[in-house]
């Protein structure tokens, strides 16, 4: 019998529980701040990483896991002499070209990958992640999977609030024209992830247009027939993330609701303070 075998990359936001029980493959980002590369997840962690960026000299920068970390994982996953398929499934290439890391890695290989760009990030991809994993667990096939998690991701909504646009200008994610309008009349934005693109959904000056936006969240939840899954993600932002959930707590008791710390690789696109609520809805 064919066993599927899942991989993903360290911007999906998993707990160690679901690594470990769902037998979930996790290759680190790398991000060098001032100097000296860290491996995400492994020799740095998102909280330690806020404090580590407060106090660089300059922006942190960011690398795709390198093509042969990926064929050596490809290849350790098959080398059991099983019957062994693996999906690998990445960040939107929006964001980072991970995902074609991991097709080329795919080719080299000596196993049978197919990798995916899951159109997302954070835990948006780890509602893809740990549904092709438990199905996985359960012995469904490659193509089965495939159709699941692109199910989720049709019934995904990714919004990311950003109370400073220092970093997006920076790290080359906004024009930088915008971030400087924006700073100069403190300008506050909402992005939307659609079809892996990142757009603006909405701006405003002051704290008035994120408070708006989180009202918006809940309206636009309540319109679907039921809330599954939350994700609430943010950089050193723990406050405004606990308020959410409560909110969403109240007005979707049956949601289940994962609040973390998101990875230095997100962090470092958007600062400090910005939260991204992410959710998976049904019919």
């Amino acid at each position: 019998m064919t066993q599927v075998k899942i991989v993903t990359d360290s911007s999906a936001r998993l707990s160690a529980t679901e690594i470990n029980d769902l037998d979930i493959t996790v290759v680190p980002l790398t991000v060098m701040i001032d100097g000296t590369v860290y491996a995400d997840g492994e020799t740095i962690t998102g909280t330690e990483f806020m404090d580590k960026m407060a106090a660089a000299e300059a922006l942190p920068k960011t690398s795709q896991p390198a093509l042969g970390v990926f064929v050596d994982k490809y290849d350790e996953l098959t080398a059991t002499g099983e019957d062994v398929q693996i999906l690998s499934i990445h960040m939107t290439d929006a964001l980072s070209g991970t995902v074609h890391s991991a097709e080329q890695a795919g080719q080299i290989s000596k196993g049978d990958v197919v990798a995916i760009d899951s159109q997302m990030t954070d835990r948006a991809l780890g509602f893809q992640v740990i549904t092709a994993a438990k199905m996985a667990k359960e012995g469904a096939s490659r193509d089965e999977i495939i159709a699941a998690i692109n199910d989720v991701r049709d019934h995904t909504k990714l919004y990311l609030t950003v109370p400073a646009l220092d970093n997006l200008v920076a790290g080359g994610r906004l024009n930088k024209a915008v971030g400087f309008i924006g700073g100069f009349l403190n300008i506050k934005v909402v992005l939307e992830v659609i079809d892996g693109k990142i757009t603006i959904a909405a701006k405003g000056r002051g704290m008035k247009v994120i408070n708006k936006a989180y009202q918006d969240f809940y309206a636009e939840m309540a319109t679907h027939g039921s809330i599954k899954r939350v994700g609430l993600s943010h950089a050193g932002n723990l406050e405004d993330a606990l308020m959410v959930k409560e909110e969403i707590k109240q007005r979707f008791p049956d949601a289940e609701i994962f609040v973390d710390q998101t990875s230095p690789i997100i962090a470092t696109h958007t600062g400090v303070g910005a939260l991204a609520v992410i959710y998976e809805f049904g019919e």
